[in-house]
């Protein structure tokens, strides 16, 4: 077998291994009903890498758990501004 071939192959197969979960907490404070947190996790849930999304109304934030291979903080950002609600990550979040 070619040495470059391996390479290739063990790249693949352990590629799953140099993925992160992250987690982030984004300050939303457009919402302000009980229907904004519905629609905040709706957008956040369709993101690709997304394993697991929890908004607070109260909290005006949304604590968003995700594979940083698939997804980034300004991917989640956008969602939720195309959703209505712009929102920007919170200070000392992961």
């Amino acid at each position: 077998m070619k040495p470059h071939f391996v390479a290739v192959v063990l790249a693949i197969v352990t590629a799953p291994a140099w993925s992160a979960t992250r987690t982030v907490t984004l300050s939303v404070p457009g919402m302000n009903c009980a229907a904004c947190p519905i629609t905040v996790k709706k957008a956040l849930i369709k993101v690709a890498g997304v394993a697991k999304v929890d908004v607070s109304l109260d909290q005006r934030e949304a604590v968003v758990t995700f594979d940083d291979t698939q997804a980034g903080v300004g991917q989640l950002t956008r969602a939720t501004t195309e959703a209505g609600y712009p929102s920007t990550p919170k200070e000392g979040s992961r």
